[in-house]
């Protein structure tokens, strides 16, 4: 069902920039040499059992064997006035204090137009334009992975503080050491001096199920030691701005200073880090997103050796398959992530991937949509040779692909929108050579016109078509011919400024 007018939101604690420093109940802040090896997983301890079919976990057992394990993390920095819509949960951290240097640096704010900014407008104590710094907090949950003080939270919780302070269940308190985050899957290590600390156990998120039981234990509003519970309510979702991670859906109550807290399987073993949600107010609606716990460790794992993670890319722009499509391109079902576009010099394009490919598999694990090739990709290390099973004219084809890595300039792995299946109705005429150079394309059909079923399907004057079910369209008869050759549908290529999706036309 469709989600009217939710905003995704990130579910840390509420950090306000004001004149005096915010109380810890305001909830307006939300984002829900040698290598050191990092831990690994450990089995549950023995107290905790298997559920039995038809029973609930012994929540009260779990809680008292993790809860010393969960910190809470509370941040402070310096933010300009004129920056007071800036959705983040935290200030900066550049190394220095600064007093009232811009902890951004210079007049540019590095959030962009992150649609954050715009939840925080006009609310009660919020500064309004004032041409000085400010001092801000923020409240976040955290976990101990290690006995010797490592631990793991969201990135957005400590991105950029000036000072992070750590505080375990028994209310002692330390200076937090930010070792490394990766903002493009949400997690961030910290490092405290201590020693002897409660650690809790990490899980498996692929044994986890659609509606097996979670919990989750964090500092909503600054509330310590809350825990909510709920079941799994989807896996593997990709959500906007976020293609690297296959979140966890549930419907536990994760509420603002929840971010970066553990979310529990019913064995107590860790199975994600709980990251954001889904609200029209601000607060819990029932839909909560959690990254798993296997994407958190592989980056724990790159920040101990070497201070950053890196990903991987493929080059390809992608878009989901639906019926309509699955049917132009005679697949038995609408799964796999149909290639709109392949980027020059990229490693699609070495690997020999061609525009309306279809992968199904990527290293033998199957892609149900764009989602989950972008979310293998990203987890994926640049370098690493990739075995891709690819549908191309109606038969499986066996492609092998060198990832790159994605933080150098170029081309990297997008999706790009779905567009409604529809009927044709089009009228159109070839590029001229001016246009052709200025769209970058060897050919192709310029609309000119879109009506009834075109409009329909979301084709737009100005739009070219590339080709119809794999065929270049450089001439109008080239067009009608793929059209005649089809009962029931053709999938078209459309190019729209720099973005290219197939479009899924219905002929009857």
């Amino acid at each position: 069902m469709k989600l009217r007018k939710a905003t995704l939101v990130l579910s840390a604690g509420g950090a306000l920039a004001c004149g005096a420093v915010a109380g810890w109940m305001s909830p307006t802040l939300l984002r829900s040499g040698d290598a050191i090896a990092a831990p690994p997983a450990q089995a549950a301890p023995d107290s905790a059992t298997e559920v039995a079919l038809g029973t609930a976990p012994n929540w009260a057992q779990i809680v008292r064997q993790n809860r010393a394990a969960v910190v809470g993390i509370e941040v402070e920095g310096m933010q300009r006035a004129d920056e007071q819509d800036n959705g983040d949960d935290n200030g900066s951290d550049n190394g220095s204090d600064n007093g009232n240097a811009n902890p951004f640096g210079g007049d540019q704010n590095p959030f962009g137009d992150d649609p954050f900014f715009k939840f925080f407008r006009g609310l009660p104590g919020f500064p309004h334009q004032q041409p000085h710094a400010i001092p801000m907090r923020g409240l976040g949950s955290g976990f101990i992975v290690r006995a010797d003080g490592l631990i793991l939270t969201n990135a957005h919780v400590v991105r950029d503080a000036q000072h992070v302070t750590v505080t375990l269940a028994d209310h002692r308190e330390y200076r937090a050491k930010v070792l490394g985050v990766d903002t493009s899957t949400d997690v961030a290590v910290l490092k405290i001096n201590a020693q002897n600390l409660p650690t809790v156990h990490m899980g498996s998120p692929l044994q986890l199920q659609v509606g097996d039981y979670v919990l989750a234990i964090g500092q909503p509003y600054g509330l310590e030691e809350t825990a909510t519970a709920g079941i799994v309510s989807a896996k593997g979702r990709s959500l906007p701005g976020n293609s690297y991670v296959p979140f966890i859906q549930t419907d536990v109550a994760v509420n603002p200073g929840n971010s970066g807290g553990p979310l529990f399987d019913a064995r107590g073993q860790v199975i994600g880090i709980n990251s954001q949600i889904y609200s029209n107010t601000g607060g819990y609606e029932g839909v909560s997103f959690a990254i798993p716990i296997d994407v958190a460790v592989r980056d724990e794992q790159q920040i101990l050796k070497s201070g950053k993670v890196e990903h991987a890319k493929l080059g390809v722009e992608v878009q989901g398959v639906n019926q309509a499509l699955a049917g132009s391109f005679h697949l038995s079902a609408p799964s796999g992530a149909l290639i709109a576009k392949v980027e020059p010099d990229s490693p699609a394009a070495q690997a020999g991937l061609k525009t309306g490919d279809v992968i199904l598999k990527f290293d033998g694990q199957p892609v149900t949509d764009a989602g989950t090739l972008s979310a293998e990709v990203g987890m994926a290390m640049p370098g690493q040779k990739a075995q891709l099973e690819v549908w191309r004219d109606g038969k499986p084809v066996e492609v092998t692909a060198t990832l790159a890595n994605a933080s150098e300039k170029g081309p990297t792995l997008q999706n790009a929108s779905a567009v409604e299946h529809a009927k044709l109705g089009l009228a159109v005429r070839p590029l001229t050579s001016d246009e052709r150079s200025q769209a970058g394309v060897p050919g192709g059909l310029l609309v000119e016109r879109a009506s009834g079923p075109a409009a329909e399907a979301g084709i737009q004057p100005g739009d070219v078509v590339l080709s119809a079910d794999g065929t270049q369209t450089n001439s109008v008869q080239a067009l009608r011919n793929v059209v005649r050759s089809h009962k029931d549908a053709v999938a078209l290529l459309i190019q729209r400024g720099d973005q290219r999706i197939f479009v899924p036309v219905q002929l009857g």
